[in-house]
């Protein structure tokens, strides 16, 4: 049962009828509007030969010549073949008995007329016969004639008669299975789009909807497919959205459990530092608050993304002069760059306008977030340079350096999550980035689009 439920059969019954859809839609019809027309017309089929044959065979069995017994014969063939027409003419060519004659014949017939009667009607149209009556001359003889339409098979006369109907008739057939095909296809593309269609909608999780399940054939399968895949999606979404909260909660927590033993050991390393130390217990020391300088930062940034992507980090809009504020970002980080040996390239030009409507603290987190990676990870390089770049669709801040490119490992971590803070951030502010990172060096560029 569920194989002839499928779409596969009832496209082949398709094909099947389209093939045979000519032959039977002629054969129908032409069988219907026979049996429609026979009346009249004999199923017998006519042969000359044996018409013929017949005709003599019945001109020798009259006995009796007198009006009334020949009236008699032709009345009895009229009613087998009612489309003849018989009459007797004597041997002194007196036209005598006649039945169903409709053409005018002389009432005398002349040896002449007889001869060009014969010429006429052989070979031609109606179907003549001429018997002797009685086998013999002497009693004249009698004429049988038919159309040579009725010599033909009953199927095709009513064809002739009928031929516009069964035309019509076929093409009504055909037209209908036409339609029949249209509906059944348009029906599949209909149950597709409405498929396609509930792929394209999304609930307010962003997940596809269900679709309703009509059919058990083959396109019923698929949306019942797809709500399994939805199902799942919902299921897996649901469980997703469980472990990202775990996820959060056991950061925030992490981190904040991680700031008072890290305030501790700062505190006791600045004890450490005032005492008297060795040069080696210096740099120990000094590598230490590196260290835990270091440690504070991803610390920071671990909490920041975890708020980030939970929308709850603060974030108040205002237009502020970008110029003025990088001029004072890199103030702040001068002394940084400075103090670790680096070369410090610094063009700023004003843009055709310096206000941008952009959070000033999100902004500063995304110059500090790119600046510790330069220190981090491009420190080899020696050489920071910060300008602007002004184009037709965008004003940038371009931030270079001469490291090894992002694609080289390298012994400072914590780079990652310090970069997705800055995507975050970026496009949170409807800013755009883009970065440009090789052997010689890192280009990035934070774009303004005008």
């Amino acid at each position: 049962m569920k194989f002839f439920r499928s779409l596969l059969v009832k496209y082949m019954l398709i094909i099947l009828f389209a093939i045979f859809i000519v032959q039977i839609s002629y054969l129908a019809i032409a069988l219907f509007v026979f049996g429609l027309g026979q009346t009249g017309i004999s199923n017998e089929v006519l042969v000359e030969s044996e018409m013929e044959q017949k005709w003599h065979t019945e001109a020798k069995s009259i006995k009796n010549f007198t009006d009334e017994v020949i009236t008699q014969h032709f009345k009895d063939w009229q009613k087998q073949y009612p489309k003849s027409s018989m009459f007797w003419v004597s041997e002194d060519g007196a036209l005598l008995t006649t039945l169903n004659v409709e053409e005018q014949l002389p009432s005398k017939w002349t040896p002449a007329y007889t001869t060009k009667f014969i010429k006429e009607r052989y070979g031609g149209d109606p179907f003549t016969v001429i018997a002797f009556l009685g086998d013999d001359e002497s009693n004249g003889f009698i004429v049988f004639e038919i159309p040579k339409e009725m010599f033909k098979p009953p199927l095709i006369n009513v064809y002739e008669q009928y031929g516009s109907f069964v035309l019509f008739g076929v093409v009504a057939i055909i037209l209908f299975f036409i339609i029949i095909s249209f509906l059944f296809f348009r029906g599949i593309r209909k149950r597709l789009l409405h498929l396609q269609e509930a792929m394209e909608i999304r609930d307010v999780d962003g997940l596809p909807i269900e679709t309703k399940v009509k059919k058990k054939d083959e396109i019923g399968q698929l949306e019942q497919s797809f709500n399994r895949m939805v199902c799942e999606l919902r299921e897996s979404k649901n469980r997703e959205q469980k472990e990202e909260q775990l996820r959060r909660e056991l950061i925030a927590n992490l981190s904040h459990d991680l700031r008072t033993p890290l305030t501790k050991i700062r505190a006791q390393s600045y004890s450490i530092s005032k005492e008297t130390l060795s040069e080696d217990g210096k740099q120990a020391i000094k590598a230490m608050e590196a260290s835990i300088v270091s440690v504070d930062a991803l610390i920071e940034n671990l909490m920041s993304y975890t708020l980030l992507m939970a929308s709850k980090y603060k974030f108040e809009a205002k237009e502020i002069n970008v110029i003025r504020f990088v001029r004072e970002q890199m103030t702040t980080w001068y002394s940084v760059f400075e103090k670790e040996g680096f070369e410090i390239d610094i063009e700023l030009h004003s843009f055709e306008k310096n206000e941008w409507q952009v959070d000033p603290i999100w902004l500063g987190r995304i110059f500090d977030n790119l600046f510790q990676n330069i220190l981090r990870h491009a420190s080899s390089g020696k050489y920071i340079g910060v300008e602007t770049e002004s184009t037709e669709h965008y004003d940038a801040f371009i931030i270079k350096d001469h490291g090894y490119g992002m694609k080289n490992e390298s012994n400072a971590k914590g780079a990652g999550i310090g970069l997705s803070i800055v995507d975050i951030m970026v496009k949170g502010m409807n800013l755009d980035w883009d970065i440009e990172s090789s052997e010689s060096g890192t280009k990035i560029k934070i774009k303004h689009y005008k």
